[in-house]
């Protein structure tokens, strides 16, 4: 990673903390951010000028990933428009559902830590969207 990259990173951390989450460095490119009052975390990863961040909304047996259910998903009306959802196979029988979105750093000024909170605001707003929209098929 070079220099650039690395202090971008401990700029994000700081952004982060300074807006009350909780925030570890997991390695030299990952973030783990926890929003305090909930407990729901995210991760951040650096990858160049693209920060990614992604959320683990809830891991289920694969049979329960139905057409029906991606359609939810997928669809353009479902109620979350700013992270889409993205399918892991655990690899043992299970699937994880994730919520995931970036955003590109220009020169860390206040217009990306602006994008870079939002990245997070949004992630939290949609898991508790996403829950109430699979919830009930996927429980």
């Amino acid at each position: 990673m070079t220099q650039t990259a690395s202090s971008h990173l401990g700029q994000i951390h700081a952004l982060l903390a300074n807006k009350r989450y909780s925030v570890t460095d997991l390695d030299d490119s990952v973030l783990r951010i926890q929003e305090t009052e909930s407990g729901i975390s995210l991760r951040a990863v650096l990858e160049g000028d693209i920060l990614f961040f992604s959320l683990a909304c809830m891991t289920v047996p694969a049979a329960k990933i139905t057409a029906a259910v991606m359609q939810k998903m997928i669809a353009a009306n479902n109620g979350i428009s700013t992270s889409h959802f993205q399918l892991y196979d655990t690899g043992d029988g299970n699937v994880t559902v994730m919520l995931n979105n970036f955003c590109k750093l220009q020169d860390m000024g206040p217009e990306d830590e602006d994008d870079i909170l939002s990245c997070v605001s949004f992630l939290l707003a949609d898991v508790v969207h996403a829950k109430e929209l699979l919830g009930g098929d996927l429980q």
